[in-house]
């Protein structure tokens, strides 16, 4: 008896990309943790996986077409981050507050954070579809909540209250 095939291609490449996502990142998380607890070899394995996990990502990313236009990718990412901000983030912010689950935390950071990488994306689509570059050259991140300035932040990050010292130069 055969066994009827019922999930399409497109739909196990959908499913690939986003399980060889979490494991890039995942993978990155684990090689933070193998490197405080004094084992570098072992960071320095998880995060080469986590470099092949990316490389499947990004082939799987391809075959789906997902990959556009500068313009394109930068209004997927907008439409993306508002998702993230405007729906995804304040249901789940609100179930942990109620929960009072430490998700709270990072749910709330990433709910005004992607509302400024949606804005930085806007900006970035405007100078594009002038056919010009941003001119800003120096864009810093905070470790903490994940918010994006540019230029070096002189004031405490506006999502979380870090420190501007905090911030990294990416």
């Amino acid at each position: 008896m055969s066994t009827l095939i019922t999930t399409t291609t497109i739909e196990n490449l959908k499913e690939a990309f986003a399980g060889e996502s979490q494991a890039n990142q995942k993978y990155r998380a684990f090689a933070k943790k193998a490197e405080r607890e004094g084992f570098p070899n072992v960071a320095r394995l998880f995060r080469t996986a986590a470099e092949a996990e990316r490389i499947h990502a990004e082939g799987h990313l391809g075959a789906l077409d997902g990959i556009a236009s500068t313009a394109d990718n930068l209004q997927a990412a907008i439409d993306g981050e508002t998702y993230e901000s405007n729906v995804m983030y304040p249901p789940m912010f609100e179930q942990a507050k109620a929960e009072d689950h430490k998700a709270k935390r990072m749910f709330g950071y990433a709910l005004d954070a992607e509302a400024v990488h949606a804005k930085l994306y806007a900006m970035a689509l405007g100078a594009v579809k002038q056919g010009r570059d941003l001119t800003e050259v120096e864009f810093y991140l905070c470790p903490v909540c994940g918010n994006i300035e540019i230029g070096k932040p002189t004031e405490a990050c506006k999502v979380c209250g870090a420190k501007a010292d905090k911030f990294m130069l990416v």
